[in-house]
């Protein structure tokens, strides 16, 4: 009998570090400089399928993670693979495979129509026109964006904006989606409309995804497995019933967390 196959690895860091070098003036003519370690010794996989949270206070190292994981930043230690590509040395190819959803900020042309900055990135990947028409119907219907596909993208709401984000990022149909913040600033039906969406998107599909957010409702119903990063390391890998049982009395995630960032240092 032919043993179950293991899913394959889809993104991988080995001792990944990112140093950034700062000064500051302390004199007329002096200036100090320091160099910052934004990621240090940072190794973790993820295989295809999966729905990764990946957690850390402002500053820990989320964002320079996200970041090299796209290819907008190189490592300077360590080796990372993102869909078989080296992201930085491979961004274009990359770019194909993934996508990527910046909540605070849009892959949208601000004065454009939504459906004509949908046709611009039909372009940009070149997407085959057949496959496309699909796609954009099926994510129309489901996210319901028939309304206002017509509307220039300054004039839709915050919750319109991100479903037409979300939209951008999957017309290619990527194996990896890597979401920042999706929800920040959605309404309560919102964001409920867009957590559905990314969890039978993950089942249905197979899309794998890396969520980073400060929403631990986000976290709790979306998230099979949360990372923690503290101070640029990697400071707890596992379930959700894991994360729990390092704080044992504490009855709320957001309690848990703090309480890990805080009374219990994860890195001093």
């Amino acid at each position: 009998m032919e043993a179950p196959r293991t899913p394959e690895t889809v993104i991988e860091l080995a001792q990944v570090g990112r140093t950034f070098t700062v000064s500051r003036r302390t004199g007329v003519l002096r200036r100090e400089r320091r160099v910052v370690h934004a990621v240090r010794d940072l190794s973790f996989t993820v295989r295809a399928g999966e729905f990764v949270g990946y957690l850390g206070p402002n500053g820990a190292g989320k964002s320079t993670t996200i970041k090299m994981l796209t290819g907008i930043l190189a490592p300077t230690a360590g080796r990372i693979s993102v869909a078989g590509l080296d992201p930085a040395r491979r961004r274009t190819a990359l770019a194909r495979r993934i996508g990527v959803v910046f909540g605070q900020r849009t892959t949208l042309w601000w004065d454009l129509p939504l459906r004509d900055s949908f046709e611009l990135i039909r372009h940009l990947y070149k997407v085959d026109r057949v496959r496309y028409r699909e796609r954009l119907d099926r994510l129309t219907e489901l996210l319901g964006l028939g309304e206002f596909l017509a509307t220039p993208v300054r004039q839709l709401s915050l919750g319109q904006r991100m479903r037409g984000d979300i939209t951008a990022a999957l017309l290619h149909d990527p194996a990896v989606l890597v979401l920042d913040e999706p929800t920040i600033g959605l309404d309560v039906v919102s964001k409920a409309a867009m957590r559905e969406f990314l969890r039978d998107l993950n089942a249905q599909q197979g899309t794998t995804v890396l969520l980073t957010t400060h929403d631990l409702g986000d976290i709790e119903r979306l998230c099979r497995r949360v990372m923690l990063i503290d101070h640029g390391r990697l400071a707890f890998d596992g379930t959700l019933d894991d994360l729990r049982a390092t704080a044992p009395g504490e009855t709320s995630l957001e309690a848990v967390v703090t309480r890990l960032y805080t009374r219990d240092r994860l890195f001093q």
